[in-house]
């Protein structure tokens, strides 16, 4: 990695938080607000303001400082000492079991203050894979880690998360808890074996080969959610055998410094790329597929300095999801995701290209997306931020620009208030200061689709330099204080003639 710097003179730096002085003084200007379901892009967006000097300034000063990013993750470095796990007895012919192996591997390695522990061509069957400070988990070319489909093998269960609740459940297949300087690399395959006779039925659809009478999960979620607002301590929600909650493929687990670069992922149980409550996170040059029930490509939850680089996702939900817990869990820790830079992906299949929540509780702030491709007409929402009254939570400065969609099937970008759960509770989300630039898009039903609560509205959601090229409806706006559109064109017009 690059020159690094500190923690401290990064979030020294400033100039996140561009949207009220960029955005909200426009609105002021402007004194517009969108509240009728169905409204088209009408006359207030044609007679809104060109940028100022200073609202351009403020613009590119916020990219400058979260670029900052990339040289102040303290990125993981390792000695140069390879732990080959054929050394600790692994056999790498597909049917042999290796999970003892590349314990004593990754021991071995952590022991003698770090390295890599070396995969190399070959099918490795094995269980969960735990690492530990210092280790790089490294796939050369030609290998295949090849996680079993026996349940059995995730236990002793470990304290993990499951849509933003921590309780005691199955281990990831690759695990780290409270470790420092981590790492999965190379360019081999990491195969969960997910699929509709193993894992995926758990999720209780005939789609993924669940039939009437099978076991699900519904039961034991539903038992965890009451657990939740109970105050049940997590030490006390231990799960496992008969609850049929899938695990997780990856996840750091309060981990400091972690890398995953240049590997598959396939076939997860549930969530892929899940880091929880960790900080200085890289995730570059990895490809995610899998088409299973809740295979989000990458969810970073509650976690702080967050690169997400040149990866390409065609997942069976969101691509990249950043989550921060879920309900009373969410007012419990307390903690948000913020500083999270996303660049130069590809987004294939999945429900969500880049998405905010649903479980945001603990707040979501500081997220810039940019030079991203959405190739699929497979791909549900382009944009997306999902929440409701019981999630309530916060997202603020969330940044967009440079960004191609070929066509989504649902709408180019969406605020959804009304997320499962919906009204009713009293813990109102709070979203505001959204700006999107430079967004181009094919094909989509619907431009925008932005609802929220009469006594929590939208704020301050700008728009310039997009075109959508062939849009079928008119766009939904509930409750959105302060849409600004400039130069926005709508089925070849300029939006508001």
């Amino acid at each position: 990695m690059s020159e690094h710097r500190g923690r401290r003179d990064f979030l020294k730096a400033g100039g996140f938080a561009l949207g009220s002085a960029l955005v909200a003084g426009a609105v002021l200007r402007q004194g517009t607000a969108y509240a009728a379901a169905g409204t088209p892009l009408t006359e207030p967006a044609a007679t809104s303001p060109s940028w100022t000097p200073k609202e351009e300034k403020a613009w590119d000063q916020a990219w400058k400082n979260i670029e900052k990013l990339r040289h102040t993750i303290k990125a993981p470095h390792f000695p140069n000492r390879k732990f080959y796990i054929t050394d600790f007895g692994a056999v790498g012919d597909g049917t042999s079991d290796n999970t003892e192996a590349f314990r004593r591997a990754i021991a071995e390695c952590h022991r003698r203050d770090g390295g890599h522990v070396v995969v190399p061509a070959g099918v490795w069957l094995t269980g969960p894979i735990h690492l530990l400070s210092n280790v790089d988990l490294h796939l050369e070319a030609g290998s295949t880690i090849r996680f079993t489909q026996d349940v059995d093998a995730y236990k002793p269960l470990v304290l993990t998360r499951f849509e933003g609740m921590e309780f005691y459940n199955y281990s990831p297949l690759v695990y780290a808890y409270g470790q420092r300087n981590i790492a999965i690399t190379g360019s081999g395959v990491l195969d969960g074996q997910g699929d509709n006779s193993h894992w995926w039925p758990w999720k209780g659809k005939a789609e993924y080969g669940w039939n009437k009478g099978d076991p699900k999960q519904d039961n034991a979620r539903n038992a965890l959610m009451a657990m939740v607002e109970q105050g049940v301590p997590a030490e006390e929600r231990v799960f496992g055998d008969g609850s049929y909650m899938r695990p997780m493929f990856i996840q750091p687990y309060r981990c400091e410094s972690v890398l995953i670069e240049g590997v598959t992922i396939k076939d997860s149980p549930m969530w892929n790329i899940h880091p929880v409550e960790c900080t200085d996170v890289i995730v570059q040059g990895v490809t995610v597929t899998g088409l299973g029930p809740n295979n989000d490509g990458c969810n970073p939850e509650s976690s702080k300095n967050v690169l997400i680089r040149d990866c390409v996702f065609a997942t069976g939900d969101d691509c990249i999801a950043i989550k921060a817990a879920r309900n009373a869990e969410g007012r419990r820790l307390n903690v948000p995701s913020e500083n999270i830079l996303i660049e130069n992906c590809e987004f294939r299949n999945g429900h969500g290209g880049v998405t905010i929540g649903s479980e945001m509780t603990g707040g979501v702030r500081n997220v810039f997306a940019q030079n991203l491709r959405m190739t699929s007409p497979e791909l549900q929402i382009a944009i997306r931020m999902k929440t409701n009254s019981l999630r309530g939570g916060f997202i603020e400065n969330f940044n967009v620009r440079n960004v191609t969609v070929s066509e989504v099937s649902i709408s180019a970008i969406e605020t959804n208030y009304y997320y499962e759960e919906a009204d009713g509770y009293p813990f109102m989300p709070d979203v505001h200061d959204i700006t999107i630039r430079d967004l181009t898009v094919q094909k989509a039903p619907y431009a925008l689709s932005l609802r929220a609560f009469p006594n929590a509205p939208i704020r301050n959601v700008r728009l310039r330099d997009c075109t959508f090229a062939e849009v079928a409806k008119a766009d939904v706006t509930e409750n959105v204080d302060g849409l600004r559109l400039d130069n926005v064109l709508v089925n070849g017009r300029p939006a508001g003639s």
